[in-house]
């Protein structure tokens, strides 16, 4: 029973890590950072907590996840980078960040899903002009079609205005 009990409490206290890591509280994830957890923690879903303070623009706690050596890459269960994540949330302080840390904007999800494709199909154009500083590789066909229909759809809603 005691085992029982135990584990329900650790599972309690991980979970409250990866809340802290949503909700911006630096200060608490940093006390059980320094107790020992990993900067790299995962969930059942393969979410880091770098992962989920990303996703949800939780900016000081990023940081300080990043300095303290988090995978900038590290994908979960299905193959998603945090900046694939921010790419489709639109968050673009938390894009500049994790490429301050060198995030991949090529990186592939093994279905040629990259942040730059995330960012095209979601409509960041601003983001994704940042990607460009930062990419490696030159944009293919099919993402020169769709970043030529963002600027023209972009256009086209200013003078229907």
């Amino acid at each position: 029973m005691m085992e029982k009990d135990n584990n329900k409490e650790f599972e309690d206290f991980v979970a409250q890590a990866f809340d802290f890591a949503r909700n911006n509280d630096k200060e608490s994830l940093e006390i059980m950072l320094n107790a020992g957890m990993s900067v790299d923690l995962a969930n059942h879903k393969g979410d880091t907590l770098l992962m989920l303070a990303s996703y949800h623009n939780s900016l000081e706690v990023a940081q300080m996840l990043l300095e303290r050596g988090a995978e900038v890459d590290k994908k979960n269960d299905r193959a998603q980078t945090p900046l694939a994540g921010v790419c489709f949330k639109g968050y673009y302080q938390m894009a500049e960040l994790l490429l301050k840390y060198n995030a991949n904007p090529d990186e592939d999800n093994g279905m040629g899903l990259t942040p730059i494709n995330c960012a095209i199909m979601f409509q960041r154009k601003d983001i994704l002009n940042l990607l460009l500083k930062y990419s490696k590789k030159e944009l293919g066909i099919f993402q020169k079609i769709g970043y030529f229909f963002m600027k023209f759809r972009k256009n086209k809603i200013k003078n229907n205005s």
